[in-house]
């Protein structure tokens, strides 16, 4: 009897171990059948501020032929795509993993542009939101620009800062289009609207400045007249000095 329960015992075994791989094989496929159906690119802060697009990240790709859709997953190596993007000058950080039903998903943090420097050196270069200088290249986007005498270290240790105040605050985002740096490297700015120039001095204090122009603005040229001066400063605490145009001028 005892043989008999011994069998009987080694069959469940067999055919427990048996049932097991066969579930197994079933729910876990060759992972040679499963391939890249598709590939999502997402770009994280997506702006109108951005050189980006999707096709670009596309683009970077094929450059490095590297063909994901239609290749089977296993034979795709995530890290090269990573390193392939993030090899890019304008992409800061990338992101690649696989997802379920052949979704290959690429995530991509982007180095954001603040500021274009048109330096009177013939230097041309932007400044990203790093304060990192980003070469010129052929993208193009609606930035604010900034010329005069600027050196690449006074770009990313002062002029940043200085255009982050201005990008802070709706109106003046709106209003500045460009910063013009003299060669004592004080600040003039240049209004999308009226026919004048904003003198702020030394780069301090600027949000300080830029409160009490608008406050002028709102009191004061709203009165007068946006094109009736030539020059406006705010360089001094609790005063603003106004260049009158000449008569006949506009």
């Amino acid at each position: 009897m005892d043989w008999k329960k011994n069998a009987v015992i080694a069959l469940d075994v067999v055919l427990g171990i048996y049932l097991l791989l066969a579930m197994t094989a079933f729910n876990e496929p060759d992972e040679r059948l499963n391939v890249c159906n598709d590939v999502r690119i997402d770009i994280k802060d997506d702006s109108a501020e951005g050189f980006l697009t999707n096709g670009d990240v596309s683009q970077l790709l094929r450059n490095a032929r590297l063909s994901l859709v239609s290749q089977p997953m296993k034979y795709i190596n995530t890290r090269q795509v990573e390193e392939v993007l993030e090899g890019n000058d304008l992409i800061d950080n990338a992101e690649c993993y696989k997802s379920l039903n052949g979704l290959l998903c690429i995530n991509i943090t982007q180095r954001v542009p603040i500021v274009r420097v048109m330096a009177k050196n013939g230097e041309d270069y932007y400044v990203d939101n790093h304060n990192d200088v980003m070469q010129h290249n052929n993208y193009t986007c609606n930035l604010l620009v900034a010329t005069g005498n600027i050196t690449k270290p006074y770009a990313s240790k002062v002029l940043a800062s200085v255009i982050r105040q201005i990008k802070a605050d709706d109106f003046w985002k709106n209003q500045i289009v460009q910063v013009n740096v003299l060669d004592d490297r004080s600040l003039e700015l240049i209004p999308r609207v009226g026919n004048h120039v904003i003198y702020l001095g030394q780069p301090t204090n600027i949000a300080r400045k830029l409160d009490r122009m608008q406050k002028f603005y709102q009191y004061g040229l709203s009165q007068t007249g946006w094109n009736r001066y030539s020059r406006i400063s705010v360089e001094f605490d609790n005063q603003i000095i106004c260049k009158r145009r000449p008569k006949g001028h506009s």
